[in-house]
């Protein structure tokens, strides 16, 4: 039987009303028990992500911000952390709350750093001191002053000497096995924001907000080069990063500007030219090399920009929020990047496609780094906590 169309019913003209003898069951209805139109229930489908969290394990011995994450060299496990709390924490990863506190530190923790065997820990603070510790024991080895607020602390790749940049423009180098003062490094005439040593231990590289790069000779504290002028950046310099032969250094500046330096001649090579806002994180491919080299840079335009060594963009993955940090995955198919919307993501660096999004902070993503054996990323973000995320299929 074919139902009537409504052409029929609305050329019928009669008005058809209900009375008792068509009501079949009648029910009581609580009004409380009527959902609201906008209540969860009808959100058409969309998924929550709010509450999601994909990492293995949360770290949550700091009681404020954190600022800096490394993970151990030698140890697969081993994780440092800083933070707002004015604290340095080791920690193991997926080994319960096992902890060794760092005290020591009377302001926060900016910026840590394992030497390159495992065996030290240098911790800088925004007080202006450098404490180096003894990772087996967990025991305080030295205090080292000298500068004001630390930007950063780096490791020679070769040995127990620490380097240190200060807001007051200055570098300061010690001796970490045995306590004392090297050398110190002037010439930057504000902040220096990044620096480090060359992969063969022979120079020191370093950018400040004063737009320059300074190149020095470690043993002597001289100057070899001074970068700087129209063919450079004219803003603050953010970040940097040395290719594998220690011969190119790439640059990061406030204006979204990016420079290729060859660091035997002071000379700028090349100007990459994508970013919009102020890049926030630059790193070469770990194999690259002054005649065959790839650049992953990251900046508060949203923007990660992958660069062939032809100086174009090979990929630009877009984010929701600003690239604060990333990293180069084992094998270097995969690229990590934090956000300031507290979202990680993993990229192919061949495609440009997003492999894989890690959620559960809830605030700016500070800091990664991946564990010796390629299995985990760990981050540190302003939520207070550290984060643990398997990551052993990108390898």
């Amino acid at each position: 039987m074919s139902m009537p169309s409504q052409e029929e019913h609305e050329n019928d003209g009669e008005e058809y009303i209900l009375d008792e003898n068509d009501i079949i069951q009648d029910y009581d209805i609580d009004e409380e028990e009527l959902p609201d139109a906008d209540e969860e229930g009808d959100s058409d489908g969309e998924e929550d992500f709010d509450a999601a969290d994909d990492s293995v394990h949360i770290f949550n011995g700091h009681t404020g911000e954190l600022y800096a994450i490394a993970c151990s060299p030698t140890d697969s496990t081993l994780v440092a952390t800083g933070g707002g709390d004015n604290k340095g924490f080791l920690w193991r990863i997926c080994q319960g709350e096992w902890a060794c506190e760092l005290q020591g530190h009377a302001e926060s923790v900016s910026s840590l750093s394992f030497s390159t065997d495992g065996q030290l820990l240098a911790t800088g603070d925004m007080n202006g001191i450098v404490n180096v510790w003894d990772v087996a024991s967990g025991n305080l080895k030295y205090t080292l002053e000298g500068p004001q607020e630390i930007q950063w602390v780096r490791w020679h790749p070769r040995g127990h000497v620490v380097l240190a940049g200060s807001v007051d423009s200055s570098i300061w180098m010690w001796n970490a096995d045995r306590g004392i003062y090297m050398n110190s490094f002037a010439g930057h005439g504000s902040s220096v924001t990044c620096g480090d040593f060359t992969p063969d231990g022979r120079k020191i590289c370093s950018c400040s907000d004063d737009a320059t790069m300074r190149i020095f000779n470690p043993s002597t504290a001289t100057v070899i080069h001074v970068v700087e002028g129209h063919r450079y950046h004219s803003d603050g310099v953010t970040c940097l990063t040395i290719t594998s032969d220690s011969m190119l250094a790439l640059s990061g500046a406030k204006d979204g500007s990016l420079r290729v330096v060859n660091i035997e001649t002071g000379q700028v090579v090349s100007s990459l030219n994508g970013h919009s806002d102020s890049v926030e994180c630059v790193a070469f491919e770990p194999s690259s090399r002054r005649d065959r080299w790839r650049a992953a840079t990251g900046a508060l335009d949203n923007k990660l920009i992958i660069w062939d060594q032809d100086s174009s963009p090979r990929c630009i993955c877009e984010h929701e929020a600003g690239v604060t940090c990333l990293l180069w995955l084992s094998g270097a198919r995969y690229i990590a990047t934090g956000t300031n919307g507290g979202i990680i993501r993993i990229w192919n660096s061949l495609s440009g496609e997003c492999a894989r999004i890690l959620r559960g902070h809830t605030d700016n993503i500070q800091s990664l780094s991946v564990s010796n054996d390629g299995h985990f990323l760990v981050s540190a973000s302003l939520d207070n906590t550290a984060r643990v995320f398997e990551i052993a299929e990108f390898i």
